[in-house]
């Protein structure tokens, strides 16, 4: 009961200084982490954060490789761009190749409305204001109902649990994190459809640290880099 009860204080002191993302990302300018596969490095994927008075402008790109035997089985890349203005997505553009497949979304945000509209590669629909884009790099994913894949736009309602405070170590460099998992609610969706995905901000910083997953393997990111 103790453990539960610190938890739950971890827990709340966390979502109660993460309100304001743009406050806390105010001195970052990259985001450079690696992607591994069963524990071997296959690719990167790396942000770059710019600032015109209340605008802010994050860029990111992915791009990984799965060979076996010197045979390219698979190959990924991708871009996407956020635009916030006074803590809200106002605009978000992603491409992405995925083994020669092309997808393409798009979200604008309707004043007039006050709500998402997306245009993803599977669906033209709404949503409400509130839910963030799937990029991992913003905290305020671990507050929301749902989100918004990067990829096709499709709406994931999701259920966030805090597993608990751990101290890591990447790349030498030692960090106190706090380790959540994202979970989809919807039973209904077929399993390579559902999200399940542990993630680890630092406690501090709220910097995202690292995220692990299992899909036809065991994948994961690993801060290598942040300035």
């Amino acid at each position: 009961m103790k453990i539960k009860l610190l938890s739950i204080i971890f827990l709340f002191i966390f979502l109660s200084k993460a309100i304001a993302h743009s406050e806390h990302y105010k001195d970052v300018n990259i985001l450079e982490y690696e992607l591994f596969r069963n524990n071997k490095s296959i690719g990167y994927h790396n942000y770059t954060f710019t600032r015109d008075n209340s605008i802010l402008n994050v860029k990111s790109s992915i791009d990984f490789k799965i060979i076996k035997l010197g045979v390219e089985l698979y190959k990924y890349k991708g871009t996407t761009e956020e635009e916030f203005k006074d803590n809200q997505l106002i605009k978000f553009i992603s491409n992405t190749n995925q083994n020669k497949k092309i997808k393409k979304t798009e979200i604008i945000f309707d004043k007039k409305k006050n709500n998402l509209v997306i245009s993803g590669s599977e669906n033209q629909l709404t949503s409400p204001k509130e839910y963030p884009v799937g990029t991992w790099w913003d905290h305020e994913i671990i507050q929301a109902k749902a989100q918004i894949s990067a990829v096709s736009g499709r709406i994931i309602h999701q259920k966030v649990t805090f597993l608990g405070k751990e101290e890591i170590i990447l790349y030498e460099k030692k960090y106190n994190s706090l380790r959540f998992n994202l979970s989809s609610t919807d039973e209904s969706l077929p399993k390579n459809k559902k999200l399940n995905i542990d993630v680890w901000y630092d406690e501090k910083t709220k910097l995202w640290l690292k995220a692990t997953f299992d899909k036809s393997g065991y994948w994961e990111y690993r801060l290598k880099k942040n300035n």
